[in-house]
Order: structure tokens, then sequence, then C-alpha cells
């Protein structure tokens, strides 16, 4: 009977135990959750666009947590898979029939500029893949004229959208997209510079 008592006890300090270890493990995971999206809300204040910045890029707080190179990686990400996306939806609306000359030749340039500007984030991303501290300012160095170009290429083609003879659906639609990229690149970019000030990598 003793036995079986003694027994008992065990098995119960082992259930208390275990549900300690897991409330505690549950406990650490929501500070982690938690600071991190600190992190990145208090990192997207330095940018322009910082609510665009926070939305975009909280759904990442788990991949992130409290890293500069990988918050902004997924700056870059983000921006990348949007500029992709826009990139084909631009390549659809050229051949839609029915537009202006003026609007196919724009659509057209504008498709130019962003598939420069997706080589371009695909570049700084593959750039910041080989980020070591040797050589870590020549790449952040690279990055930032990269993403540099890339905004200016998306500009450019916000540009070609302008004035009164644009359809106006047609240059709400466009441009309301382009201007997403654009602050969306905006903000990859500030991100860029701050890891650039990063110490750890600094040395």
């Amino acid at each position: 009977m003793a036995a079986l008592s003694s027994n008992s006890l065990a098995e119960f300090l082992l259930l208390l135990i275990a549900i300690s270890s897991y409330l505690n493990s549950g406990s650490a995971a929501r500070v982690t959750t938690e600071s991190s999206t600190e992190f990145i809300r208090t990192s997207c204040n330095t940018t322009t666009y910082p609510r665009l910045c926070c939305t975009s890029l909280s759904i990442h707080s788990s991949t992130i947590q409290t890293s500069p190179k990988l918050l902004a990686n997924a700056a870059l990400n983000v921006t990348l898979s949007s500029a992709k996306s826009t990139s084909t939806m631009l390549s659809t609306l050229s051949q839609t029939h029915g537009m202006k000359p003026r609007e196919v030749s724009a659509m057209k340039d504008c498709v130019e500029e962003l598939s420069d500007a997706v080589i371009e984030l695909g570049k700084s991303m593959d750039e910041m893949s080989h980020a070591r501290q040797s050589n870590f300012q020549s790449m952040i160095g690279d990055v930032q004229t990269w993403v540099s170009a890339a905004l200016t290429d998306e500009s450019t083609c916000s540009d070609g959208f302008a004035g009164k003879a644009m359809n106006g659906n047609l240059k709400t639609a466009v441009r309301g997209r382009i201007v997403n990229i654009a602050q969306l690149t905006s903000n990859a970019l500030a991100l860029i510079n701050n890891y650039a000030s990063d110490p750890e990598m600094l040395g």
C-alpha cells in the first residue's frame, strides 16, 4: 500500500514538473513574440511609412525575432514579392484591348522599369545572404545602391502615368500598386541603413 502511495506521489510530482515546464515554455514564447513585435515596431518608427512597415513585417515576427539583418531581409523579401506580382499584373494589362497608344506605351515602359527593380532587389537579397563581418561594408554599400536604384525605377514607372491624358481608372489602379511598392522599397532601404550601423557587424 505504501509502495503504491509512493509511486502515485512520484507520478504526481512528474506531472507537476511537466505542466510547469510547459507553462514556462509558453510564457517564454510569448515574451519572445512580444519582444520581436516591439523590435519591429521600434525599427519601423525610423522609416518614412511606419504603419505600412509594421503591417507588412509583423506577420514575420517569429522569423525576424530581434535581428536587424533578418528584419532587413524580410523587408526586401516582402518588397520583391510585391514587385513581382505587380509586374505580372502590368504585363497582362498591357495586352488588354481598347487601350490608348499612350497607355500601352506607359504600361510597357513601366513593366521594363519594374523588371529592372525586381532584378536589383533580387541581387540585394542574394548579396545580403553572403554578409560577413570581413566584407560587410562593401556588401552593404552594394545593397544600398541596388535598392536605391530600384526605388528610382519605381518612381520612373509612376511618373509615366502622370497627366490628364491617361485613363482615370487605369492610372488609379497602376499608380496605387506602384506607390505601394515604392513605399515598401523606401522602408526596406531605411531598415538596411539601420542594419548598416549594426555594431555586431561593424566589429
